[in-house]
């Protein structure tokens, strides 16, 4: 079994595919250290830049002084102490929905929301870039899985038509998709939805503090009342950790009383829940935090294009397609070198042939340091020809 595993690690080796952990200290929201030497972020999805944000500290400092470290077991069994209920009220609220519940990871919120509705007499239809925990939430409900091509609303509506217009019908999509950056067409999903009806969830993970002044790709298109389920995370813009589910009381209920990644796990700490109801507050309350990412990715798309490196000013995701692996690691490389740190992203997060360094723009960056970045990787590039 071991000689199993080490094979397995040589191949990855051999395709420039091997992943390792780098353990770096963090100064600030942007700058890290690791041996003596200080280095730029720029694959984190600290969006907002709110890790190191006082009035974020101050919030999971609060929560830990007042209810201890822990929560000490899962919601269902030891109780949920006050900041859970206000950080749903204010989620719910924030998502323009009925209820929120809380799980402790995004991933969490996918797997278990998606298997607890869905079953073997469900059709799930599923964006073929969808995220990993979207893909095994699908999987683990036992449903049957039709994956449509990337944004390809022609292709979804003739699954559609396939479909027993009497099946219980879901569609899953990402709302802005981690590793391109780009924003689903959640209008015409909905439309899609209404015809033939499916259930519409969308996962917000990379769309919340970043899109739709801040609330979301519902936000964005104006649909926040129509959309089914809206899920998301705690990590990325909103500082803390932890995920998601906004939607109806019925469904929320439902969850409550048959998402197994909900039921069976400790909850979150007070300092988690403090941390994500101040960041909260702040995307609600303080419209400079939002204004400075938007003109920092506007800032970092046109100096990208200028040099002649493709890039949309959509979202602070910034795909550098290379192609090869080892492309793509020398790249990487050359970044690290310049003290930059844009991670090569290999398959199987991306489709092999098309690796690529993704690199996010925060709220925290200053165009000093964009300028850097864009000279630097132009240079990277360059070497490669």
């Amino acid at each position: 079994m071991y000689k199993f595993f080490k094979e397995h690690l040589n191949h990855k080796i051999n395709n420039h595919n091997l992943r390792t952990l780098k353990e770096y200290c963090p100064l600030d929201a942007v700058r890290v250290k690791r041996d003596d030497k200080e280095y730029l972020m720029m694959a984190s999805n600290n969006y907002l830049g709110l890790t190191f944000d006082s009035r974020v500290i101050e919030g999971a400092v609060k929560g830990a002084q007042q209810y201890g470290t822990g929560s000490g077991g899962s919601r269902l069994v030891s109780g949920t102490f006050p900041l859970f209920t206000e950080l749903e009220n204010e989620l719910a609220k924030f998502k323009n929905t009925e209820k929120a519940l809380v799980f402790n990871t995004g991933y969490m919120a996918n797997v278990g929301t998606i298997s607890a509705i869905a079953d073997k007499n469900t059709m799930i239809f599923s964006d073929a870039l969808n995220h990993a925990s979207i893909i095994d939430g699908c999987r683990l409900s036992k449903a049957s899985i039709k994956a449509y091509s990337h944004c390809d609303v022609e292709e979804l509506k003739f699954l559609l038509k396939q479909a027993d217009r009497n099946a219980r019908k879901l569609i899953v999509t990402d709302g802005v998709f981690s590793m391109d950056g780009d924003i689903a067409p959640l209008d015409k999903l909905y439309e899609l939805s209404c015809e033939y009806n499916a259930l519409l969830i969308v996962d917000d993970a990379h769309a919340t503090g970043t899109i739709g002044d801040g609330h979301g790709t519902a936000a964005y298109f104006g649909l926040e009342k129509e959309i089914d389920i809206q899920l998301g995370t705690l990590s990325k813009s909103l500082g803390s950790v932890g995920g998601y589910v906004a939607a109806n009381s019925t469904i929320v209920d439902y969850l409550v009383n048959t998402s197994r990644s909900f039921i069976f796990s400790t909850a979150l700490s007070p300092a988690d829940i403090g941390a994500a109801l101040s960041a909260l507050q702040i995307i609600d309350s303080d419209p400079s935090v939002m204004e400075c990412l938007q003109d920092n990715v506007g800032y970092m798309s046109d100096r990208l294009n200028a040099m002649g490196i493709y890039a949309t000013a959509d979202t602070p995701i910034f795909p550098i397609l290379i192609g090869k692996n080892e492309d793509t690691l020398a790249v990487s490389n050359y970044l690290y070198e310049a003290g930059i740190i844009g991670t090569a992203i290999r398959p199987p997060t991306v489709p092999v042939g098309v690796s690529r360094i993704r690199l996010t723009v925060t709220a925290a960056h200053s165009k000093a340091q964009i300028d850097y970045v864009c000279d630097t990787l132009y240079k990277a590039i360059k070497e490669l020809s």
